[in-house]
Parts: structure tokens; sequence; C-alpha cells
């Protein structure tokens, strides 16, 4: 019984022992030659004016969880779209369940004001 995990663990160590080399090859042949403007913080081409670690507006998180939520949905249409002619009409009509309940719930969200950025 274990001797069929045996290859995951030979693979698990061949790829701990390959990571690991590469870390410690790597740090011992970079050079290492840190000046201030190298360790200076860097923002978009121009200092920062601004601590980075202020917390960010939840408005951004809401706006990125709404972005990867629609994004996800519209993967689906793919999918669906080369199977379209295999599942006939029952395929169609699931697909306009979920159109409809998609449009749903984005007027929900614009009508909340979710999707405005002042």
């Amino acid at each position: 019984m274990l001797t069929n995990y045996f290859p995951i663990l030979v693979f698990i160590a061949i790829g701990i022992a390959v990571g690991g080399g590469l870390i410690i090859f790597s740090r011992l042949i970079a050079p290492n030659k840190p000046n201030a403007e190298k360790l200076s913080p860097y923002e978009c081409g121009f200092p920062a004016f601004e601590d980075a670690r202020l917390p960010f507006d939840v408005r951004y998180y809401l706006v990125a969880i709404l972005f990867i939520l629609f994004d996800l949905e519209t993967a689906f249409f793919v999918p669906w779209a080369v199977v379209l002619h295999k599942i006939g009409l029952y395929g169609f009509l699931s697909m306009m369940v979920f159109l409809l309940i998609l449009v749903v719930g984005f007027i929900y969200e614009w009508k909340k004001g979710a999707l405005e950025w002042e």
C-alpha cells in the first residue's frame, strides 16, 4: 500500500532539493551590493509619498472581488458555446437562466452603488 506513494515522496524530495539547491546556488554567486538608491521604496517611477502600511479602502476590495466574480463567470461561456449544439434547447435555457441571475446581481450592485468610485 505505501509503496504506491513512494514515487510521490521521491518527487517531493527531488523538488525540495532542486528548489533549495537553486536558492543556495543563487545566494552564493549573486552579487550583493546594496546602496541607498536600491534600498529606497519605489512606486510608479517616483518616491513613495505615504507609508506603504496604510489600510486600503474597502471599496478597492469590493471592486476587485466583483471583477473576479464577473470575470470567472464569463469563463463559462466558452465551454458552453463549444457544446451548445450537443446540449440543445435545455442547455441554452439553462445558460439564459444563469445570465438572468448574473444580470440581476449586476443591476443590484449598480443600484447599491458598489461600482461607484469617489
